[in-house]
Parts: C-alpha cells; sequence; structure tokens
C-alpha cells in the first residue's frame, strides 16, 4: 500500500514540475535580415517581431513599405465601410428608388 502512494506521489509532483516548464518563458533567438529595417514602425511585437510571411517586403525600401502600409489601411477602411452597408441594408434602411431597368 505504500509503494502505491509513493508512486502516486512522484507521479503528481512529476504533473507538477511538467505543467510548471509549460509556462516558463523561453529564449527568443535574435535573428538578422533584411527586414530588420523595418523593426521600429508601428505594429512591430514580440514575439514575432515585424511579420511579413509572404515576402513582399524582401528587397523593399522606406517609400515601398509606406506605400503598402497605405494601401492596407485604404483596403481596410474599405471593407468596414462595406460591412457596414450590409448591416444597415439588413436593418431596412435602403436608399429611395427602383433598381428595376425595365
Amino acid at each position: 500500500f505504500e509503494r502505491k502512494t509513493v508512486k502516486m506521489k512522484l507521479a503528481t509532483l512529476a504533473l507538477l514540475a511538467g505543467s510548471a516548464a509549460a509556462f516558463a518563458p523561453s529564449k527568443v533567438a535574435q535573428t538578422s535580415t533584411a527586414l530588420n529595417a523595418f523593426e521600429s514602425e508601428l505594429g512591430v511585437q514580440p514575439p514575432l517581431g515585424f511579420f511579413d510571411p509572404l515576402g513582399l517586403l524582401d528587397d523593399a525600401d522606406q517609400e515601398r513599405f509606406d506605400r503598402l502600409r497605405y494601401v492596407e489601411i485604404k483596403h481596410g477602411r474599405i471593407a468596414q465601410l462595406a460591412f457596414l452597408g450590409q448591416i444597415v441594408t439588413r436593418y431596412g434602411i435602403t436608399l429611395p428608388g427602383d433598381i428595376d431597368y425595365s
């Protein structure tokens, strides 16, 4: 009976140690890439840093980065307006007039 309790205590201790290790901070390696030029831009957050999964800015300069950021904000605003238009139309608010071409 005592052997079982010792095994149970060891198993519990191993589980507690394993779960504590899961929440320990891990070391993030610093990599040196061409994307370090944009590491100080707005939106760069740890642990990813500058996130460019498609590699659109591999050979880009600051002008190209600014252009892509401008276009992304513009498309985001258009998408927000489209969503708002969908919600307003479903609520029952429509523009006056008939769309019938006949």
